[in-house]
């Protein structure tokens, strides 16, 4: 799952297998039984082995209380608006595997339709009692902290790509948009998500051509115009070696992979 980050608070357990966390500025490796919650509005994304498998769920803070609340002012509003980025939780732990056994418990209730709601609200208002007795946000020692200012010109420049990367756009460009110089801008790239702010446009151009050719028909020379490349050979190269297939062999695995279904 690529850099990303959302309104929602979420948490993430890692069923089998080992995954690769990054947070910010943070690389975090979590292991077999090992879960995580990440705060709202934190740049992340996850690497997993290959057969990991890490079920998770995202929520919105008003859905444990509405938002002019009391218990949301009093219990929610002082964790998601702090400077906590994430917390891991570790079975060895006997507070953190509590909430590990309730994430479970909340994973397996979405099969049942008949109560799936009222029994996810019951389960995550508990599991955030939990968290909330347990968590000191004053410990400044063990609270994992991020960035803020240098993440919300990161998040920024990324918007800025995410809504122009079919045009030509340039690094001063990217850099002027949030009015800070070229370098700055590569350094705070460096820092966060650890490529530069070009190769990050080119990701995300390869991102969108591959949605392209899974979900349409359209030819591989209209995607790569339309994903932003102009030269179809160059972008031709640059899909095989991301995906080590070209744009049609890529397609052609979709198809077979859909029609097996």
């Amino acid at each position: 799952i690529e850099w990303h980050w959302h309104r929602e608070f979420e948490f993430l357990y890692v069923e089998s297998g080992q995954i690769i966390c990054g947070i910010g500025e943070k690389q975090i490796i979590l292991s077999e039984g090992d879960a995580i919650f990440i705060n709202s509005k934190i740049l992340h994304r996850f690497y997993a082995s290959s057969g990991g498998v890490i079920p998770n769920f995202v929520c919105m803070p008003e859905f444990i209380a509405p938002e002019n609340s009391l218990v949301y002012k009093k219990y929610i509003l002082p964790i998601i608006s702090s400077n906590m980025s994430f917390q891991c939780f570790q079975i060895a732990e006997p507070w953190q595997a509590r909430i590990i056994q309730i994430m479970i418990k909340i994973m397996e209730t979405q099969e049942n339709e008949k109560i799936r709601e009222l029994s996810t609200l019951a389960l995550l208002q508990h599991l955030w009692l939990i968290f909330y007795e347990n968590v000191k946000l004053s410990d400044k020692e063990k609270v994992q902290t991020v960035d803020e200012a240098a993440q919300k010109r990161v998040q920024l420049m990324m918007q800025y790509i995410h809504e122009n990367y079919n045009h030509e756009i340039s690094l001063d460009e990217i850099a002027s948009h949030i009015g800070i110089s070229k370098s700055t801008a590569l350094n705070l790239f460096q820092r966060f998500i650890h490529t530069t702010p070009v190769s990050y446009l080119i990701g995300y151009r390869l991102q969108a051509a591959s949605w392209l050719l899974k979900n349409t028909n359209k030819k591989v020379k209209s995607i790569a115009y339309e994903s932003g490349f102009h030269n179809v050979d160059y972008f031709c190269r640059l899909f095989k070696k991301r995906y080590h297939l070209t744009p049609s062999e890529y397609r052609c695995a979709c198809l077979k992979q859909y029609s097996s279904k």
